[in-house]
């Protein structure tokens, strides 16, 4: 018999850790995982899943809009968010379900209390068990960030935003990233007065320039309001229960209804008691790991948004597969980081994968960038002057397509496959000698010169 209760002990499980329990106990681990909220994790819970069925529902608004135009005698529609709001609980409450009937089934034992880091080999249950194990797996995630002001405790987050009482006639979004401009799409088409304030004046760092500033006409060419360059100052709770937003710089404050704060996301390590077993952070407060998802403590891994690396749950899947294989299948393999797709499902939404043009340009040196700017199909019969943009970016001497970058209708679904092309070294010449399926926006992909 082993000296410990399990081979392995799962803090937390969401998309990474309900990975890593699940394949370590089919290679015949005996693991615990313990959830102190509910199985699933952000992306299940409150994260991409919810947010992406409240982004089929904002379509609707423009798609019954639309449908006018193709023929259709569409009545004034009016939107009920209680409706929407419930359905979309109610498919979580499924998924919830399902990831916890596949640990059952894997005979993954399920503590459904919070549990901290007691030692090398140990953790303590809220119910103040201790349980030991011979490894144990950090997979806590990440948490919202608040910013540090006067008033912040008025505002809500990304695992609030689902579960709103109604639908704010005026939101203020902090933030400029993913998060806060799918929202901002999001509450728009639901009929709210959109704001989004930004510390800085860049959206959507990181992503290709001219996707970033297609993505910022077009929403504003729809009337979401941007405030560039405005730190909160404090947040004031009026007589009538709504707030205003005192910002530092020139303007007026906001006021608003609801505050949905989007400022970025940090490792969710408060309280896990890492230092019990002396476990290293680094400057961002994230768990140092190594390529096998190893801490500085030999019995201790991590894995996801914990750590430093691509907050993604593909990502967090990845590497759960990953340690899983190397510690308990026998069958070492890392994660590869390169080329890794990602998307913002905003409206319309972005897709990108590999090298931004200023990124290639700054490694490669000789690039070449080929580009198609066009108005989908469906928008031209429909009346709406919204532009797609999709971009190559290639090797300047070798041709190799070294990223591709959309904002469009659909860009997500059609970069999913566009990224394999990527991955696989391909050049344009590859691109230029498939031919085009016709009529498609896709096709733009094989036909720039």
């Amino acid at each position: 018999m082993s000296e410990f209760d399990f081979d392995l002990f799962v803090i937390g499980a969401g998309s990474g850790g309900v990975r890593a329990s699940r394949v370590s106990a089919a290679y015949g681990a005996r693991v615990a995982v313990a959830e102190e909220y509910r199985v699933g994790g952000t992306c299940v819970i409150r994260g991409c899943v919810p947010k992406k069925l409240l982004v089929y529902g904002a379509h609707f608004a423009e798609d019954l809009h639309d449908a006018r135009r193709f023929g259709w005698n569409v009545p004034e529609c009016s939107f009920d968010w209680p409706r929407l709001r419930d359905s979309v609980l109610g498919e979580v409450d499924r998924l919830n379900g399902l990831y916890t009937e596949t640990l059952d089934k894997n005979k993954v034992t399920i503590f459904h209390e919070r549990a901290i880091i007691e030692g090398p080999n140990a953790v303590r249950l809220a119910s103040g068990k201790v349980v030991t194990a011979g490894r144990i797996l950090i997979a806590t995630g990440a948490w919202p960030v608040l910013p540090d002001i006067e008033g912040a405790e008025h505002g809500i987050t990304s695992n609030e935003v689902f579960h709103l009482d109604k639908l704010p006639r005026r939101i203020l979004i902090a933030g400029g990233g993913y998060i806060a401009n799918e929202f901002a799409g999001i509450f728009h088409e639901f009929g709210s007065q959109v704001t989004i304030v930004n510390r800085s004046d860049t959206i959507l760092r990181g992503y290709d320039e001219q996707l970033r500033d297609r993505l910022l006409q077009i929403s504003m060419g729809k009337g979401i309001i941007f405030r560039f360059n405005a730190p909160f100052e404090r947040i004031e709770k009026l007589e009538d229960g709504s707030l205003r937003a005192h910002l530092k710089g020139p303007g007026d404050p906001i006021d608003c209804d609801q505050i949905l704060f989007a400022m970025g996301r940090k490792p969710h390590i408060a309280g896990l008691g890492l230092e019990n077993a002396g476990i290293e952070l680094n400057d961002q407060g994230a768990i140092k790991v190594d390529e096998q998802n190893r801490t500085n403590v030999e019995s201790v891994y991590a894995v996801g948004d914990v750590t430093d690396r691509i907050q993604l749950t593909p990502v967090a899947i990845r590497e759960g597969q990953a340690f899983a294989d190397t510690v308990f299948g026998n069958t070492p393999r890392t994660v590869d980081y390169s080329c890794v797709p990602s998307a913002v499902f905003s409206q319309p939404p972005i897709a990108s994968v590999g090298l931004t043009e200023a990124e290639a340009r700054n490694k490669l040196g000789t690039i070449k960038v080929y580009s198609s700017d066009f108005r989908a199909m469906k928008n031209v019969l429909a009346g709406r002057n919204e532009r797609s943009l999709y971009k190559l970016v290639c090797h300047g001497e070798t041709g190799q397509v070294v990223g591709i970058h959309m904002i469009g209708p659909d860009a997500p679904e059609i970069l999913q496959a566009a990224a394999i092309a990527v991955k696989a070294g391909l050049t344009k010449a590859d691109f230029d000698d498939t031919v085009a399926l016709h009529p498609s926006m896709a096709e733009e992909l094989v036909l720039m010169k």
